[in-house]
């Protein structure tokens, strides 16, 4: 019962992961500067530099250049 779990969780761990990569190329190569204004005209190190966390949060990076919004969101919190 055990290895089956695992078996399972590795495999969604490596669809996450392989989904998040192809994400991130597509992401580094245009939709950064589409999101932030700040990344335009930036060089390859910073995109190579962005790479793994862009792959590990490709869901909300996703979500935002779908949305086409260009500023992050703004903090509610209460001692701002």
């Amino acid at each position: 019962m055990y290895e089956h779990f695992a078996r399972l969780l590795v495999f969604v761990l490596g669809v996450y992961v392989t989904l998040g990569f192809i994400f991130a190329i597509a992401f580094t190569a245009i939709g950064v500067q589409r999101i932030d204004p700040v990344a335009r005209g930036t060089g390859i190190g910073f995109r190579l530099l962005i790479l793994p966390g862009v792959a590990a949060f490709w869901p909300l990076l996703a979500r935002r250049w779908i949305a086409g919004t260009a500023e992050p969101p703004a903090e509610k919190e209460p001692h701002r």
